[in-house]
């Protein structure tokens, strides 16, 4: 009997994490082996533009979601909510043997729970099961638990039966949080796989040249930043204040600014247009033309991924872009007092601020005359953590 894999995306971290899996799965099935693994890839919808959703599908050469949830945007709760009575369908008609979650968005969280909570009957079986869990990124801790990502996570391996890490900081916390051993694999992490398999293909994109990046061959120094985080973007007062430290950094060096569609909302809401030269309407302008921050629309997984590899330095409150920019070697200053990923603070590349512009502005300053970038990838960061994760399945 084949082995029924379900395999949950919702937002824009997850497809590039599942990206690795999916191929995994694909190569074990090649091999021709007696039991192949029977994959159902499910997308909640939980990011529903295409700029967040669709191009990633296309860039990262991911096969189309068998099912759409088409949950939408929402608060937390309702979201949440949606997203869980809509899977429970999911797993009561595909009847999986096991349900794969990544990462902390609450599509992992509502899809944990309702893996856990739903009996199912086998075809010629009058016995009734639980799917396995697994949870893909496990152990990570801020240990701040304002950040609904750090409820997702906590949740979700509480009660996952496959707990998959990817540097020892998680080894350790779950061990604290009374995780069996036998639970915990150390594979290292997925979301390197996808950068290491598609780095050569994001040199040919061609969004230096649109972003009027290039002088000849020669790139031109810029900054890249990303902010979407509520404890950044939703109080005005400490928005403006991480712009004025932006709009700073832009007088010495372009800061281009691809702008997640929370914090669009919010820039529209109040009314701060003028920190920015709008891309979504004005068009692009000369590089140097202006002295404001480049808004530009979010950009697909090759685009961004070109873009971050030739910065000179990176500006962030995401997560992922730690883990990236620790393999690229390119500076990263994180706008968070805290990080769930200490090892990109110990290999990497990556410096914690907060929000606090005279801290933001003197790291700038730090780090923008310092050319040194440090070369040590994390433990199991390889491009094998994928087939790592499969291979503990399959056994």
């Amino acid at each position: 009997m084949a082995l029924k894999i379900l395999s949950v995306v919702g937002a824009r971290p997850n497809f590039i994490k599942i990206a690795p899996i999916c191929e995994a799965i694909k190569e074990i099935n090649s091999l021709g082996c007696a039991e192949q693994i029977h994959h159902v890839l499910v997308h909640t919808g939980q990011h529903y533009d295409s700029n967040m959703s669709d191009s990633f599908f296309n860039d990262l050469e991911l096969p189309r979601p068998d099912l759409c949830l088409g949950v939408g945007s929402a608060s937390h709760s309702v979201q949440t909510a949606r997203i869980m009575e809509r899977f429970e369908s999911v797993v009561l008609n595909e009847r999986p043997n096991l349900v794969l979650v990544v990462g902390d968005v609450n599509s992992t969280a509502a899809c944990a729970l309702v893996a856990k909570k739903t009996s199912c009957r086998p075809d010629h079986s009058a016995t009734d099961f639980i799917p396995k869990l697994a949870h893909v990124e496990a152990g990570l801790r801020s240990f701040d638990r304002t950040m609904p990502e750090e409820i997702n996570r906590i949740v979700t391996d509480s009660i996952s039966d496959y707990l998959f890490t990817t540097e020892e900081s998680a080894n350790q916390n779950l061990s604290r949080e009374g995780i069996p051993e036998d639970r915990i694999f150390f594979v290292g992490n997925v979301m390197i796989d996808t950068l290491l398999r598609h780095r050569s293909k994001a040199q040919e994109s061609t969004i230096l040249q649109d972003l009027q990046l290039v002088d000849g061959r020669e790139v031109k120094p810029y900054a890249i930043l990303t902010l979407h985080r509520p404890a950044n973007v939703d109080d005005k007062r400490v928005f403006c204040h991480m712009l004025d430290s932006f709009l700073d950094i832009s007088r010495r060096i372009p800061v281009i600014f691809p702008a997640h569609p929370r914090t669009l909302k919010r820039i529209q809401d109040e009314d701060l247009g003028d920190y920015f030269v709008d891309y979504f309407v004005q068009g692009p302008e000369p590089w140097d033309s202006r002295v404001r921050i480049r808004l530009v629309p979010p950009l697909g997984y090759l685009d961004f991924l070109n873009l971050m590899s030739e910065a000179r330095i990176v500006l962030t409150d995401s997560g992922g872009i730690q883990e990236e920019t620790t393999i690229l070697g390119i500076p990263c200053i994180t706008l968070r007092d805290r990080t769930e990923r200490p090892v990109t603070l110990e290999h990497g590349t990556n410096v914690l601020v907060g929000s606090d512009p005279e801290k933001i502005l003197r790291e700038f300053d730090r780090v923008y005359l310092n050319e040194q970038r440090p070369n040590r990838s994390p433990h199991y960061w390889d491009g094998n953590a994928a087939k790592r994760i499969i291979k503990v399945l399959v056994d």
